[in-house]
């Protein structure tokens, strides 16, 4: 191929369109939202979609881009730490004869395409005037295989007549909290008030017709080409940035960041553009879903991995996954629970290294979830609700309701099981990757921290049992509540996990444990009273019928059926009043019915149906995590009908066009929510103590579902047939294992296949196993 016609294919998206996002015209209403669902990232840049760079008119730029932990205060009194944004390097003014191009020639032109295969942006729209008309195509990309840099590339096609233009590669302003240091040609220094500092390089070139066109003379980091391009050629502009930030205990940038960044702007466009798609077709290798049947659900989980994908660093342990990735500041771009429940199962399963990342975060912050837990009068670490990058809790003091009411945020102090969920990332992490120097150097002590944790909180009283007081659930309807089920399950889980991880280490590395005891303080004595502590616990379980109640004084609310306010465009509390719904069983998400897909061991045979029977109608969804969870829970089940219906309602959280609803940035959490409907529900993966088990049970209209997964160092390949009723798992690469499809244990060799033939069973589609 040559040079001209690569030159061309790159701005060509791809002809699949389960792999393809698209979107056409002006739709200013929409406008915020669909910079965010076509937003690029790569786990440190971040870059939202506007719909044309070349629109000079335009007061409506991209927000900017979004670099991982670039936190700092405002200067209002008690502001919290948010996420900056760095500068737009995506404008260029485009004039013709002095005046500005800005309109496109029809509306319907103008198109955007998110290519997920290839992680690339590509733009098109044409331009017309007296004298020319012009076809533009523009493409963008933040590097899957170098984190610190941008590419754009804008060819401009002349179809008539001779177009003098002056062409401006221009760089819009940065965040306010970014000071400026320094600003000379390819290259600008910025500080904060906290004293972290950023550093951008950027190199431009102009062509026609592949002849250089030469930069005027500036001191600034864009620059100005002025010529004339006839009919039938091509005007192109590529751009390259470099970012640099300093990270905690640094002082400002590395005096060898300079030098790194102009020699990666330096690199040829060909070079970052294949190097980029190498490293986008290593990681669909091993995390792509494919679903035959349903081109709406393939789609989704396309849309879902993407934004996964391109959310993590596995590279930087001093970062993780804010609410909204990358692709927007709803929440001041701050980390909640969402990422070690929603997300790390996907990153466990398909990108070991980047879960690691994502829980050594959790490490560093350790020091400031001891702290909070000090100042709030108990041991151990409680974990921030609202996370950014020292581990001080971030959660802002107040918000304004829905109701347009200003209220208080209790959450930073009550909803403490972030705590048990933190634990609960670092054991499925643990169990799925046996990854024993994470566990040694990092994962103990968050597990024995957090158990530690429990174990003061959980005050002991007069009936001989433990109560957890004065907290609030998953549900946050409810506030300052006693013995929510989800929390006391959760912190006796964690305690037990504390007890376990101390024997294992006591037994296998001893020494490890000698100095983890020292250096937390800690004894036998102190351990041996907690195994005492998890079982005192209170849960809320009846044991006669095996329903939890959700908190203590749940059953004696008032009950409200939600189906007389189906169809609201409003949230249930603005409805009902928030006083009304606080003394009410409304449920604002999965409570119980999350502790059923996290914890089923703790559930009896039946139990978790009658649970899920029960809490199923309270809930009004009021969350983006919510519906995720209730389908995880269905599929599992074997409610495969009601659970796809969950999987299409989580993906038109961010894919509907219905609602302006995503202006801040996708919902990450609820994009891992699909993976974790598909792969831990439909697919019915879990894990036993020598490999990976499967229960699978597709909706009716999936005919087959292929997927990859790891497991402790081992890459299997998994088909689930529905047409034939069979389960292949191919063993990829990594020592022999076992593979477990409805409670029969198969064994697998490297390199080998097992084919197992099901027969299904009527009454809720379980395959029961047989050997073809």
């Amino acid at each position: 191929m040559n040079d001209r016609v690569r030159q061309h294919q790159r701005y060509k998206a791809t002809n699949d369109h389960a792999w393809l996002l698209e979107a056409s015209g002006d739709d200013p209403l929409r406008e915020e939202s669909r910079q965010s669902r076509f937003a690029i990232s790569n786990g440190f840049l971040g870059v939202r979609a506007d719909r044309a760079a070349t629109n000079g008119e335009r007061a409506n730029w991209p927000s900017g881009t979004l670099i991982a932990g670039l936190f700092d205060r405002s200067f209002e009194a008690d502001a919290v730490p948010r996420l900056l944004s760095g500068p737009n390097w995506l404008q260029v003014r485009l004039s013709s004869r002095g005046s500005l191009v800005t309109r496109p020639a029809r509306a319907e032109t103008h198109q955007m395409h998110l290519d997920m295969k290839r992680g690339l942006l590509l733009v098109d729209h044409d331009y017309v005037d007296d004298v020319c008309a012009l076809r533009v195509h523009e493409l963008r990309l933040v590097s899957a295989a170098q984190r610190a840099i941008g590419l754009q590339a804008c060819r401009i096609e002349v179809l008539e007549g001779n177009f003098d233009f002056q062409l401006e590669a221009l760089f819009g302003p940065a965040d306010v909290a970014l000071i400026m240091d320094l600003e000379e040609p390819g290259q600008i220094v910025w500080h904060t008030r906290s004293g972290k500092a950023l550093m951008m390089a950027a190199q431009t070139c102009v062509s026609i017709a592949g002849a250089i066109v030469p930069q005027a003379a500036s001191a600034h980091l864009g620059g100005s080409w002025a010529g004339r391009a006839s009919e039938g050629q091509v005007v192109e502009l590529e751009r390259q940035v470099a970012f640099c930030r300093s990270g905690l205990g640094m002082e400002g940038i590395p005096a060898t960041a300079s030098a790194d960044l102009r020699a990666a702007v330096a690199q040829s466009s060909d070079d970052v553009l294949l190097d980029h798609e190498a490293a986008w077709a290593e990681r669909w290798l091993a995390c792509d879903i494919e679903i035959e049947g349903d081109p709406a659900a393939q789609k989704a989980l396309r849309f879902a991995a993407f934004h996964l994908n391109g959310a993590a660093n596995p590279d930087d342990g001093r970062v993780s996954i804010a609410a909204r990735a990358l692709t927007g500041l709803d929440y001041a771009g701050h980390v909640f629970w969402d990422t070690d429940i929603f997300l790390l199962p996907f990153y466990c399963l398909t990108w070991p290294k980047a879960a690691r990342a994502l829980l050594m975060y959790r490490f560093h912050t350790l020091d400031g979830a001891r702290a909070k837990a000090a100042r709030l009068g108990w041991k151990g670490a409680l974990y921030a609700w609202e996370s950014a990058d020292t581990g001080e809790d971030v959660t802002p003091a107040h918000s304004v309701a829905p109701d347009r009411r200003v209220t208080d945020i209790l959450c930073g102090t009550q909803e403490q099981h972030i705590s048990a969920d933190v634990a609960y990332a670092v054991w499925q992490y643990w169990t799925v990757t046996g990854n024993e120097a994470f566990l040694l150097n990092a994962g103990a002590e968050i597990l024995l921290e957090t158990a530690r944790f429990w174990v003061s909180r959980a005050v002991p009283e007069g009936d001989g049992q433990r109560h957890i007081r004065r907290v609030i659930g998953p549900d946050e309807y409810h506030e300052t509540i006693d013995d929510n089920a989800f929390t006391n399950v959760m912190a006796r889980w964690n305690i037990e996990r504390g007890v376990e991880v101390a024997e294992l280490l006591r037994s296998h590395w001893p020494d490890r444990w000698a100095s983890l005891c020292e250096h937390l303080s800690l004894d036998d004595t102190e351990i041996g009273r907690w195994p005492e502590a998890a079982r005192a616990i209170v849960t809320g379980k009846d044991a006669h019928s095996g329903l939890f109640e959700q908190f203590e004084g749940y059953f004696a609310l008032e009950p409200i059926d939600l189906a007389h306010y189906a169809g609201r465009s409003v949230p249930i509390d603005v409805v009902l009043g928030h006083e009304r719904t606080a003394k009410s069983q409304v449920i604002k998400q999965a409570d119980v019915v999350a502790l059923v897909a996290l914890l089923p061991e703790a559930f009896t045979a039946g139990d978790d149906v009658f649970n899920f029977a029960f809490y199923e109608p309270r809930c009004s969804h009021g969350s983006s995590l919510s519906t995720a969870m209730h389908g995880l829970v269905a599929a599992r089940l074997g409610q495969a009908d009601k659970a796809l219906d969950y999987f299409h309602r989580t993906a038109a959280i961010d894919l509907c066009n219905d609602k302006a609803a995503i202006g801040g940035g996708i919902h990450i959490a609820a994009q891992g929510g699909l993976w974790m409907m598909a792969v831990l529900g439909f697919a019915g993966v879990s894990f036993q103590p020598d490999g990976i088990s499967l229960k699978p049970q597709l909706p009716p209209c999936w005919s087959s579902m292929r997927f990859a997964l790891q497991w402790h160092d081992r890459s299997l390949r998994i088909a689930i047939n529905a047409v034939d009723r069979s389960v292949s798992v191919h063993l990829e690469r990594g020592e022999p294992m076992a593979i477990h499809i409805d409670d029969v244990r198969y064994w697998l060799q490297p390199g080998g296949t097992r084919q197992i033939t099901m027969k299904a069973t009527p009454l809720n589609r379980r395959f029961v196993a047989g050997v073809s």
